[in-house]
């Protein structure tokens, strides 16, 4: 591998280190393998042969060994079964033997170390570590406050400071109202009386009104000065376990603060130069996510620079059941999560030479892009696979881009849709603000009818049927989704079974909603079809493209006002 050199690590990371014990060597003749030129790029990856023989030795391992975790393989559906995300490193050591290095995310069997895994970087279970020690602290906290909210001195006082409270609240309002009352009697007297009486007898009156009132008023503010005074005597005795209670409360908080900002100190990662950055230097300004170092990638890495071990390929990998938000398969090879870890990496792999990013790598700029129709109003793009509907962060060409450059003088956003990246299918654009505007109103009213075809990699069971599950993204992992029927949006789909064969089935997918990734999610999820479709590199399993193509397209035209219905069969 090229652009790596071994450096002396000063290991100040964890409190104990831990020998080279967790390396593993391989067992084949030397020369078996050829070692790649870069090392992994680690958020889209086919894994090489040497991780895939290190992997498949920790599958076996974990199949022997007892260890008192729930994977969830034998039934998921007892107990909280969890599974987890391995990873492997593979690596030499200064001696050129080659081996491997196999961690796991977070922890396992309740602990974060396990025999010849790699150890954390920092052991947030250590008995007498910072963060027990803390998380004691701010426990005797809690239970101070637990026990001070549960007393019955505090219990009695609160209830009886509510019910005075309430008492007064109720008094005030019915004095209120009696002087709105004997206002409007008075009012009425005066107008009833203007005319029947003589001029002295009305002034009398009037001044004896006038009087009354007087009196009314002063009585009400006694009454709402002695109900302040009653209230105050009571807010007193009150208050003697509130402001208790919030100096309680604040200092957990400011303990919890602190514990969080040691935390982020503590956890300290290496890159190959031996250069070291905390998570609070890695993230900056923006808060790191929960559990973040945690993950399976850093710690293998920041072993191996530890240790001088020389990293040559890395993947990870879930063993076990998955929780029914996610889409996980069992022993199927994932990417680092780009949440927790992407930031981490950047660092860590900082002057290392990389596989380069798959997606850039296929990135390809085709000829002038196919119309499927056109006039004065709109048009329909023939939209390939692996190309942009609108500009990325590092790639300017898109279906966007090239309909700005065609269409200068066009008004309003133009693209009515997207499709993603590495779908093909029909697209609608808009060359006026009104048009636009007006097939907008119908993607929102759901009258604009789509139809994909896709292959997924298994049989089905049933013909057709609906699928609703509602999604929202995986804030750790995106743009990957989530099943989530506490936060997620309404996503529905129809779907009927075309044929199948040879370990595949061919469907039309009819989504109601729009939502990102639905199909490939509602064809993935257990809940869903429970199939993924061929070539979903985030849901399923590579392919030379992913077999989803937005096939037909039935709207009405917003100036003609008759019903256009467009096709363009699969290219597969």
């Amino acid at each position: 591998m090229k652009g790596l050199t071994f450096v002396h690590c000063t290991p100040i990371m964890i409190e104990s280190i831990e020998s080279p014990s967790c390396f593993i060597p391989f067992t084949f003749p030397k020369g078996a393998y050829t070692l790649p030129e870069r090392f992994t790029f680690p958020f889209q990856y086919i894994p090489h042969p040497l991780c895939e023989r290190a992997a498949e030795a920790v599958q076996a391992y974990l199949d022997e060994t007892n260890i008192a975790h729930d994977f969830g393989l034998e039934d998921a559906s007892k107990g909280k079964p969890t599974g987890k995300m391995f990873g492997v490193l593979v690596v030499q050591n200064q001696q050129g033997e080659l081996g491997y290095l196999r961690a796991f995310s977070g922890r396992l069997a309740n602990s974060y170390h396990q025999p010849n895994f790699v150890p954390p970087v920092v052991d947030l279970l250590q008995p007498d570590g910072f963060f027990r020690q803390g998380e004691r602290q701010i426990d005797a906290l809690s239970a101070q406050i637990l026990a001070l909210e549960s007393s019955t001195a505090y219990q009695s006082t609160k209830a009886h400071y509510e019910e005075i409270t309430k008492q007064i609240q109720e008094e005030l309002k019915q004095a209120k109202f009696a002087l709105k009352q004997a206002k409007a009697i008075r009012d009425e007297k005066r107008l009833v009386s203007r005319g029947s009486l003589s001029d002295t007898a009305y002034e009398d009156l009037k001044r004896s009104l006038e009087k009354e009132s007087l009196v009314i008023r002063m009585d009400f503010k006694r009454l709402r000065k002695s109900s302040k005074e009653r209230l105050a005597e009571e807010q007193q005795k009150f208050e003697f376990f509130s402001l208790k209670l919030e100096r309680l409360k604040t200092e957990r908080r400011e303990r919890s603060a602190q514990l969080q900002n040691q935390l982020f100190d503590q956890f300290t990662f290496l890159n190959q130069a031996g250069k070291q950055k905390s998570l609070k230097d890695i993230f900056g300004k923006i808060q790191p996510p929960a559990a973040a170092g945690e993950c399976a990638a850093p710690k293998l890495l920041h072993y191996a620079f530890l240790h001088q071990l020389k990293p040559i390929a890395m993947a990870e990998f879930w063993y076990g059941a998955a929780s029914p938000s996610q889409i996980r398969q069992h022993g199927q090879y994932y990417p680092a999560c780009r949440g927790k870890c992407e930031p981490i990496l950047g660092h860590m792999l900082e002057g290392m030479e990389l596989d380069p990013h798959p997606l850039l790598e296929h990135f390809h700029t085709p000829g002038p892009l196919e119309i499927a129709f056109e006039d004065e109003h709109l048009l329909l793009v023939k939209k390939p696979a692996k190309f942009l509907s609108v500009p990325g962060k590092k790639v300017r060409d898109s279906v966007l881009w090239r309909m700005q450059q065609s269409y200068p003088e066009a008004t309003g956003p133009l693209l009515v849709h997207r499709l993603d990246f590495a779908t093909s299918g029909l697209l609608l654009v808009a060359k006026k603000k009104e048009v636009h505007q007006a097939l907008q109103y119908q993607f929102y009213k759901r009258s604009i009818e789509k139809r994909y075809v896709a292959i997924l990699e298994g049989h089905l069971k049933e013909k057709g049927g609906t699928i609703d599950l509602p999604l929202r993204v995986d804030l750790d992992n995106r743009p990957r989704q989530l099943v989530c029927y506490e936060h997620g949006k309404t996503a529905r789909t129809h779907w009927e079974l075309l044929d199948q064969g040879e370990g595949q089935s061919r469907v039309h997918f009819f989504p109601v909603t729009g939502r990102t990734h639905q199909l490939r999610v509602h064809a993935a999820h257990p809940l869903g079809l429970g199939v993924s479709i061929k070539g979903d590199i985030l849901y399923g399993h590579p392919a030379d493209r992913l077999y989803l193509h937005a096939e037909g397209l039935s709207f009405i035209h917003p100036i003609r006002q008759k019903v256009m219905e467009f096709e363009w069969k699969a290219p597969f």
